[in-house]
């Protein structure tokens, strides 16, 4: 019987899928054939990779790596790993090319996989196509089975994170919450590497996820990271998603108290620290950052560049413009000075640990009335096509300009307003911020409005 692979498992920026279900261990076998193929085409002959934490991961990376083997591809395999750790090893053991069995922040039930060929990550036509070969079992001939060997990249991974945040003049005390994820046996290896104390919450790794689920960027995963952060009288806590890829960070406000930095305003704070080296760089940021980012760094230096969501859509940016710093509301943040340019969680943690050592600090980076990310399921129904109606039909009067590069984002005079698909679940995504919380209830309201004309029924989270 043929093996049917959903087509629309295929996403934007990668594969997801739930195990079991849209995502087979023969459609994982299936998918490794495809990719081995794609692969030879662009001259890469060995690939390197990866699994995070989750349940299915080990059967579904298994079956990924014998169809890799058989379409001719040599696998070197580092086992469970965080995701940076897996783009680490690609860099430096295979050509740039790997492949990460992760379900990154999603339910527990649900996985995927990251790809990269040849230092190019893999997004859109790319990662189509790796369907259309399936559809037409088109493996690009038989060549000779390769085989999977070993790798073991911890070691090798710290020491060079820790090196390129040398020296940092004094001891933190940081608490690092994995959320049972895949950075549970990194992140506080590195960070001890680099003199700091460490105070480990939920860093045993398990797939069921029991403490709170792997998702920074919810506030309610916050909670246990901040009540250790004010008993301990931390420097910092840093929370991991699943697979490590994304950073959610708390510092200490004026009266020692846990405060979430958005990661917009984090990445504010990384381009300060870079450009300040390197004068004149670019730095990539997605559509869901603050309206502040663009000015706070035209006036030190650099330029700004607002391109769509998605790792693949930022690391490709930046390759494509040699920007040395790129990051996302969903706190993704990339590092090209020192660094392989993908999303690290690990690294920005380190960065931020330097930075903070040396006296660097929020004093100075703009601030503003912000809304985290908000969801609003549509199960049964395709956001996408409902953000392409709003895109033609939706008036928002107040607005100064609206950019629709991904999503919908009105800008206003004193704030904007974001609505967009998501690239990884049946949801749209919002996103607002003004000057004052009276300037981004405005916002809201004509939202509202545009939204409830194009569909009355739909729940909002606003």
């Amino acid at each position: 019987m043929t093996v049917v692979v959903p087509p629309e498992i295929f996403k934007a920026n990668d594969i997801r899928g739930v195990a079991g279900g849209t995502l087979t261990v023969a459609g994982a076998e299936l998918i490794g054939k495809a990719l081995a193929a794609q692969a030879r085409a662009e001259g890469a002959g060995e690939i390197a990779l990866g699994r995070d934490g989750r349940l299915s991961s080990p059967e579904l990376a298994a079956a990924l790596a014998r169809g890799l083997c058989e379409g001719g591809v040599a696998v070197r395999d580092i086992g469970l790993a965080p995701t940076p750790a897996l783009y680490f090893a690609a860099t430096n053991l295979c050509g740039g090319s790997g492949v990460m069995v992760t379900g990154s922040h999603n339910p527990k039930n649900h996985n995927g996989m990251k790809m990269m060929l040849a230092g190019k990550t893999l997004k859109r036509e790319k990662v189509r196509a790796l369907y259309e070969r399936i559809a037409r079992e088109d493996y690009g001939g038989k060549p000779p089975a390769k085989q999977t060997t070993r790798a073991d990249i911890k070691n090798d991974y710290i020491k060079a994170a820790a090196a390129a945040n040398p020296n940092p003049p004094r001891k933190l005390k940081i608490v690092a919450d994995a959320g049972n994820g895949a950075a549970g046996e990194f992140a506080p290896a590195l960070f001890r590497a680099m003199g700091c104390e460490v105070r480990e919450l939920f860093c045993g790794i398990d797939g069921n996820f029991p403490n709170h689920h792997p998702d920074p960027a919810r506030p309610e995963n916050l909670k246990d990271a901040a009540k250790t952060m004010r008993e301990w009288k931390a420097d910092a806590a840093f929370v991991f998603d699943g697979d490590g890829d994304r950073l959610g960070v708390l510092l200490p406000d004026a009266n020692g108290e846990p405060q979430n930095i958005f990661p917009d305003r984090l990445l504010m704070l990384f381009a300060r620290d870079m450009l300040a080296r390197n004068s004149g760089a670019g730095v990539v940021f997605d559509v869901k950052c603050s309206a502040n980012f663009a000015p706070f760094v035209l006036r030190l230096g650099g330029k700004p560049d607002m391109q769509p969501t998605g790792h693949a859509f930022i690391k490709s940016r930046m390759k494509e413009t040699g920007a040395l710093l790129g990051g996302e509301m969903s706190g993704h943040f990339y590092f090209a000075e020192g660094w392989g340019g993908f999303d690290d969680a690990l690294f920005a943690g380190a960065r931020l640990i330097r930075i903070l050592a040396e006296g660097g600090g929020m004093e100075g980076v703009p601030d503003s009335a912000a809304s985290p990310e908000l969801l609003a399921e549509m199960s049964g129904r395709d956001p996408h096509a409902f953000v392409a109606l709003l895109q033609k039909s939706a008036k928002f009067p107040g607005a100064k300009n609206i950019v629709d590069i991904d999503g919908l984002r009105a800008e206003y005079e004193n704030g904007f307003g974001l609505v967009r698909a998501s690239n990884t679940t049946a949801s749209l995504v919002f996103r607002f911020e003004g000057k004052t919380e009276s300037d981004m209830q405005n916002i809201q309201s004509e939202f509202r409005q545009a939204l409830r004309a194009a569909d009355p029924e739909l729940q909002l989270p606003f």
